[in-house]
């Protein structure tokens, strides 16, 4: 039993380290989605870089080591019946819990329609 409790307490500390890399997944595939929206409801290009910027900032906060969150618009224009497309990546932690120092990148890309009602000034 002394030998192996401390194997069997690794490995379930090794189990939820591998839940939170799939939860950052989770999140970050989310946190794109979301910016798309957003970004496809403004009616400037540089308006819809601020609102997904800011809607990913908001949503993986706590998910990602801080400072590496990098969100990048892709595509050309900003014209309705277009898309806009962002990928969103980040380091999320992974077995941090068990006091090692390591994460994962992980990234995400979604588009939205770019809506031809959207906001008015």
């Amino acid at each position: 039993m002394v030998l192996l409790a401390p194997l069997i307490i690794t490995f379930v500390l090794v189990l939820a380290g591998l839940g939170q890399m799939v939860s950052g997944r989770n999140a970050v595939d989310g946190a794109a989605r979301d910016a798309a929206r957003a970004g496809s409801l403004e009616r400037t290009a540089g308006e819809a870089r601020a609102a997904s910027t800011s809607v990913v900032g908001d949503q993986l906060r706590n998910v990602c080591v801080s400072g590496s969150v990098q969100v990048r618009s892709t595509g050309s224009g900003h014209e309705p019946g277009s898309l806009y497309t962002v990928e969103v990546s980040c380091r999320v932690r992974a077995l941090a819990m068990l006091g090692l120092p390591v994460t994962t990148t992980v990234s995400s890309t979604s588009a939205s329609p770019i809506d031809p009602y959207r906001r008015s000034g």
